[in-house]
């Protein structure tokens, strides 16, 4: 049995923290971070309002409509990738890592925004169309990949 090492001196300088200090700073951040990423996601559900004809949570809400449903699920999802790829290469500076994630979050919004304008010029697609249809639509399906592609492109570029 290998005896226990001495405990090792901090550095010249260097103060304790206590564990309750470090617990408050942990849970700041963890309801900083997570009221952020609530914020930039209803911030990607009303962008993705702008692209459907009728209000996008009657779509959901009222009128169960499959295509809307998986197109918003997915963009959001993509969102939350950003958000999470920001916080995680935040490096624990909590004021920092937050204003990265506002803009990152808000650029992956932007290029998701012009990426599915884009691909339903180029692919001949229209989130207008697909979310008039009420049984669920494969290009609806197709669409909801590339937001999932997009989100996680962005959200690998900010690590």
């Amino acid at each position: 049995m290998s005896p226990i090492p001495p405990p090792v001196p901090l550095p010249a300088g260097a103060e304790m923290v206590s564990l309750t200090e470090n617990l408050g700073r942990g849970a700041l951040a963890i309801a900083s971070y997570a009221a952020l990423g609530v914020i930039l996601l209803i911030a990607g559900f009303y962008v993705i309002d702008m692209a459907v004809p009728g209000k996008l949570s009657r779509l959901i809400r009222s009128d169960r409509n499959s295509n809307a449903t998986l197109l918003t699920g997915s963009g959001l999802a993509a969102v939350g990738l950003i958000v999470a790829a920001s916080i995680w290469s935040s490096g624990g500076v909590l004021y920092e890592g937050l204003l990265a994630t506002a803009v990152f979050g808000l650029v992956g919004i932007a290029v998701q925004t012009v990426a599915r304008i884009v691909f339903d010029k180029v692919a001949g697609f229209s989130v207008r169309e697909l979310v008039r249809e009420p049984e669920l639509q494969p290009g609806a399906c197709l669409l909801a990949v590339i937001y999932l592609a997009i989100g996680l492109i962005t959200a690998v570029a900010v690590i």
